[in-house]
């Protein structure tokens, strides 16, 4: 299918998506990396029981806490 094709039938609302394959995508800037980080136990507890307040994962609450002290950082 050519581009031109392809824009016209996004701009008419259809639905597109069995013309695309995602099987490669990616989210530039948003690839993960898995990194080990060691806390002292009271901050273990802290952590689980404010993510057992908000009933998120642990891991929700440190992401979210580390982004926002990153964005006021720059």
């Amino acid at each position: 299918m050519k581009a031109r094709e392809f824009d016209k039938k996004f701009d008419e609302g259809e639905d597109i998506s069995k013309y695309l394959d995602v099987s490669k995508a990616r989210r530039p800037e948003r690839e993960q990396k898995r990194v080990n980080v060691d806390f002292p136990l009271w901050m273990i507890n802290l952590l689980d029981k404010e993510a057992s307040r908000l009933g998120v994962p642990r891991q929700s609450i440190i992401k979210v806490w580390v982004a926002e002290r990153l964005e006021k950082a720059s």
